[in-house]
């Protein structure tokens, strides 16, 4: 009612642009393992954000670990992948078939399940995301509600990114999945991809799984970055700040 946006008020506290390339890590698909959930909360920097899926049990339970930790968090939007039913992401998954209405009904309830969060991104989604009929309205909500949206970029025909643009909309995007070969050695080789993508643009985003490999691999990188003059950030200091290409 004040006028607060919650992207905002939600965010991790990020240092003043000097300049200095930024990456952001995203790490999701959390909430259903325990183990893994708490690996990633605890074992990363507070500074790595965390994506939570919507139908994990004590979600608001894992944001509130989450943030006490430091981890800016989002919650997973389940949108309809290219061979639904057959992967199904959930009973509220956002469907190109349904009408707007039905859509934003749906997101509304996947919203409620939790609060603390900085925005969303999807899960899967690629048909979804791929339709601007489908995406528009639902894009167009998170704006009214002061959220941020993170375009995983699960297809190179997501219009995500532009529509949000076009809207005014808070966005990123994901530049690279870090661990779709989940090996020490790939892992590593895209963590450098996203480094020299942050030097070319000034801004980066990560996203990956929440492998024990891959939270080992991000504790080792993190510390080597000062070094490398890269600041690790949290997602909501480069909203706006990526260029499409």
């Amino acid at each position: 009612a004040d006028g607060r946006l919650a992207w905002q008020v939600y965010a991790r506290p990020a240092p003043a642009d000097d300049g200095t390339p930024r990456v952001a890590i995203v790490l999701w698909r959390l909430g259903f393992s325990r183990a893994a959930t708490e690996a990633a909360i605890q074992q990363l920097p507070g500074v790595v954000t965390l994506a939570f899926e919507p139908y994990a049990p004590g979600l608001d339970g894992w944001i509130a670990k989450a943030r006490a930790a430091g981890h800016e968090v989002l919650i997973q939007v389940p949108m309809e992948p290219p061979d639904y039913p057959r992967s199904d992401p959930g009973p509220h998954t956002l469907l190109t078939s349904l009408p707007a209405a039905d859509n934003v009904k749906r997101l509304e309830w996947l919203l409620g399940r939790g609060a603390g969060y900085v925005g969303v991104t999807n899960l899967m989604g690629a048909r979804f995301t791929s339709s601007e009929a489908a995406l528009r309205p639902v894009l167009a909500v998170l704006k009214e509600r002061g959220l941020m949206y993170l375009d995983a970029q699960v297809t190179r025909a997501s219009v995500a990114t532009r529509v949000a643009e076009e809207i005014g909309l808070p966005r990123a995007f994901t530049n690279r999945i870090l661990d779709t070969e989940a090996s020490r050695p790939a892992i590593d080789a895209r963590l450098y991809q996203l480094e020299r993508v942050a030097k070319s643009a000034g801004s980066a985003v990560g996203i990956g799984f929440p492998y024990p490999v891959t939270i080992e691999r991000l504790a080792a990188w993190t510390g080597t970055l000062r070094g490398k003059a890269i600041r690790l950030v949290p997602l909501s200091a480069v909203v706006n700040r990526q260029r499409p290409t």
